[in-house]
């Protein structure tokens, strides 16, 4: 059926309070993927709304957001899988233009997490979890990367400063980005400061993302469509997804997550290439010590020598491997259900040579990957210019 491409993307601003609703928050991702296209809703043959449940009181949104977005009566549907649904949204948008079903598709991702509190939006990850054998007992986010920070520690020598220096180039590109929810630099003395109590040790406040509100579109096509459609249509070269036990207990690898791994080679054998050959990339930095599993996880680094790619700055944009000049996670903020099409669109951006203060220089192909939950999910999104 010929490539499948992108031809628009779309962002609304992360924040921590939207004012309004999240008919109202996904109109703004849309309004961007829309008017980045320069299509008409007609152009539009079906749409997947992505998102983690119980956030906001409304059940099925799919069909309350298409309404609004003017996409009926075409077919819509929605799909979660905890932090990495809207890039798995991709992946299905991909299968659905592929098999010839529709020629063009809309990828919706949001999240308006401050319709609860924090304590409340902690019980909600908290239960994405086993609700039988795991959540009962208090674990959270924070804890269950840190469990994996402890190990990677206690393995490979990393260390604190090491996880910091990730932090700190975040913040570094997290000022360029206007889409970003924290827009200032950060300190080694601020990372350390002893007025900060740890989160869940050995990981501090700095080393975690934080909630937001936000949403993003990406609107796929066939080749025929994009090409028709669109001057500069990113392609779709490789995909990868997998998923691994719910329960912590019964995994084996306590230094990466395996979904990453299985999801990576999935993705570099569909698009027929390889690690060295990815020009940037988005990485999943939920915490500090994330980015880091994923640099040894997706072949950028060794096991164990993700610290010299940070240390030796070969992560930053004049790096060998540019990853994460947009802030991530760690500065744009954490949307649950946007944040696998924000990561996508920067990649696209990237390609078309349209990211301002962060663009690499002549990117080719660029990597986008996305874990849902503590490493239940994993996606691997490979982007293409040619």
């Amino acid at each position: 059926m010929g490539k499948v491409g992108i031809i628009g993307v779309g962002q609304s601003a992360f924040v921590r309070g939207y004012p309004g609703s999240i008919r109202e928050l996904a109109y703004e991702g849309f309004k961007g993927a829309m008017e980045d296209a320069k299509i008409s809703n007609k152009d539009i043959d079906a749409s997947i709304i992505c998102s983690a449940p119980e956030y906001d009181k409304q059940r099925s949104p799919a069909g309350v957001i298409a309404e609004y977005l003017g996409l009926t009566p075409q077919p819509t549907f929605y799909l979660e899988s905890l932090c990495s649904s809207s890039s798995m949204g991709v992946r299905t948008a991909y299968s659905l233009v592929k098999s010839g079903l529709h020629d063009v598709v809309c990828v919706l991702g949001f999240q308006k997490m401050s319709e609860i509190t924090s304590a409340e939006s902690q019980e909600r990850m908290g239960r994405g979890a086993d609700i039988q054998w795991e959540s009962p007992f208090g674990t959270m986010m924070p804890a269950y990367y840190a469990m994996y920070a402890r190990a990677h520690m206690e393995e490979y020598g990393t260390t604190e400063e090491d996880l910091a220096l990730i932090r700190i180039k975040a913040a570094t590109y997290g000022q360029m980005n206007e889409k970003a929810v924290y827009r200032k630099p950060v300190t080694m003395e601020q990372i350390f400061d002893p007025e900060r109590p740890p989160v869940a040790t050995p990981l501090k406040v700095f080393d975690c993302c934080a909630n937001a509100d936000g949403s993003s579109c990406i609107i796929v096509a066939n080749e025929e469509k994009a090409n028709a459609l669109c001057d500069k249509p990113v392609w779709i070269l490789g995909l990868g997804a997998a998923s691994d036990t719910v329960n912590t207990a019964g995994r084996d690898l306590f230094t990466g997550l395996s979904v990453a791994i299985e999801a990576g080679k999935q993705a570099y054998e569909m698009a027929g290439v390889r690690p060295e050959d990815i020009d940037v990339a988005e990485v999943h930095d939920c915490f500090t010590i994330a980015e880091m599993m994923a640099y040894e996880n997706l072949g950028f680094a060794e096991p164990g020598e993700g610290k010299e790619l940070i240390k030796a700055k070969e992560t930053y944009k004049e790096g060998k491997t540019p990853v994460n000049v947009d802030g991530g996670l760690l500065s744009k903020g954490h949307p649950i259900g946007a944040t696998g099409g924000s990561q996508i669109r920067t990649i696209v951006l990237q390609l078309r040579d349209e990211a301002g203060p962060m663009q690499v220089k002549d990117p080719e192909i660029g990597l986008v990957h996305n874990i849902g939950g503590v490493g239940l999910y994993g996606n691997v999104t490979i982007l293409g210019r040619s």
